[in-house]
């Protein structure tokens, strides 16, 4: 398969996906995508669907992936490596579990069906992990001249995930860059905790500020050359094909084809869920649930995109002013009408998006244990309430909430709402136990150059 940029197109230089891979962005600022995207016929999806039913739930997730992303990789010389790649970073399980208060009776026969899929059992709780694991096997295989410098800017959780998959690999660098006040204290300790090739910086500014850094600094043809820089934010075409595993595995076991509903930041793991649809596997409708920053749901409102900051709120890690994956969205489909309607997909299924108020958010958190019999992450409440709604207001398919992570990560926001501790998974415990380290950064012009020397 050969990768074209968003901003070159189809006029512009085509390169492999191990190339894509290895530059992380494109040299003209675009984001990489597949010149086309390799349909699945029915063969590989029945392929799929014999590997989701495998018993061994972590075994199943990663023979989905090795069968979703074949088409990707072949041709590209990691295609012989693939099944290892799969093996390596999909080496714990994405549950699901059925959603209905502790106290009710057994869903009826017909009566809808509401699953929540836990992204967050991996080594930092949250469902970067999975994507952030398999760029760091693949990058470690992709031959360079000398050593690689990750750059990574974080609003919560992809930081420590790219961070825990990089930390100790040969010939390579990373550096973490986050909002100061923009994360939540257990956030902050686990995006410290790591020595060695990595380094944390505390950024006196935005998520949006930390993201401008990284894409200067990558769009600087000398520094990139210079250091080896390369980056692991959902920009990278290595963070967002792995996250389509996960929603085929989940749609298959379903045995239906089921709905998403998915919180949504910088817009990575549910563009992901698109892709997945639109290559031909079951999945139906998908719901963006964003918190105050609404850059998706005006997108698909008016078609427009304006510059914006981020607004702060209790669900940080989609604190993010404009989603750079939108950038990948409207190259495909320029305008939002038949996203919306569904004309303008393979299987007639929709897009739709919805922003949640902080009160809103707060509300959600309380409510889950007692309606849903779940505790969530106030991101994972964001499509919460809007499952209630769609409930409450007759909506009957057969919706899939995503956790994005686990509510352990957010004690200050969540612990008050449902009145008792969040116990810790023992892999979370085991990195909080680690003294935490990161260094302040003002933001600048030039400022991530000279850290980086």
């Amino acid at each position: 398969m050969r990768v074209i940029s968003t901003r070159g197109g189809l006029d512009g230089p085509r390169v492999s996906l191990s190339e894509a891979l290895s530059e992380g962005l494109a040299p003209d600022g675009g984001l990489y995508v597949p010149e086309e995207l390799p349909l699945a016929d029915s063969a590989r999806v029945e392929q799929a669907g014999d590997a989701a039913r495998n018993p061994d739930p972590v075994a199943s997730l990663a023979e989905v992936a090795e069968v979703v992303l074949e088409p990707f990789f072949r041709g590209d010389p990691l295609a012989d490596a693939l099944p290892e790649l799969c093996r390596e970073a999909f080496s714990f399980p994405a549950p699901m579990q059925e959603l209905a208060a502790p106290m009710r009776e057994p869903r009826d026969e017909g009566e809808e069906a509401s699953g929540m899929l836990e992204l967050f059992h991996g080594p930092t709780a949250a469902f970067k992990d999975y994507a952030a694991r398999f760029l760091a096997a693949a990058l470690e295989r992709i031959p360079a001249k000398g050593e690689r410098h990750v750059l990574v800017a974080t609003s919560g959780d992809t930081g420590s995930a790219v961070a825990a998959a990089f930390h100790g690999r040969p010939r390579v660098r990373v550096t973490v860059l986050y909002p100061e006040e923009g994360v939540s204290p257990r956030q902050a300790h686990l995006l410290g905790c790591f020595s060695g090739n990595v380094q944390s910086f505390r950024v006196q500014g935005s998520f949006d500020e930390c993201q401008r850094m990284v894409k200067v600094a990558l769009g600087d043809p000398a520094l990139r050359t210079r250091h080896g820089l390369t980056s692991a934010n959902s920009i990278s075409l290595g963070r967002l094909l792995p996250q389509m595993a996960y929603y085929v595995h989940a749609a298959l076991r379903r045995g239906d084809v089921p709905s998403f509903i998915i919180p949504s930041g910088n817009f990575g793991n549910a563009l992901a869920c698109l892709w997945a649809r639109e290559v031909g596997y079951p999945i139906g409708d998908v719901f963006l649930a964003t918190n105050r920053n609404r850059a998706l749901v005006e997108w698909l409102e008016t078609g427009k995109v304006e510059s914006r900051e981020s607004v702060r709120t209790p669900a940080n890690a989609m604190d993010v002013g404009v989603p750079s994956n939108l950038e990948r969205l409207r190259f495909r489909h320029p305008e939002p009408g038949p996203l919306r309607d569904g004309s303008g997909t393979r299987s007639g299924a929709r897009l739709e998006a919805g922003s949640v108020t902080d009160q809103e958010i707060r509300a959600a958190l309380a409510g889950a244990p007692k309606r849903w019999g779940v505790t969530v992450c106030p991101h994972t409440a964001c499509a919460l309430h809007h499952l209630g709604r769609l409930r409450d207001g007759g909506d009957h398919r057969t919706w899939i909430v995503v956790a994005t992570a686990h509510p352990a990560k957010f004690p200050e926001v969540v612990e008050p709402e449902v009145g008792h501790a969040v116990e810790l998974p023992p892999a979370l415990a085991e990195l909080l136990e680690r003294p935490a380290r990161a260094q302040e950064m003002e933001v600048g012009k030039g400022t991530l150059a000279r850290v980086l020397g």
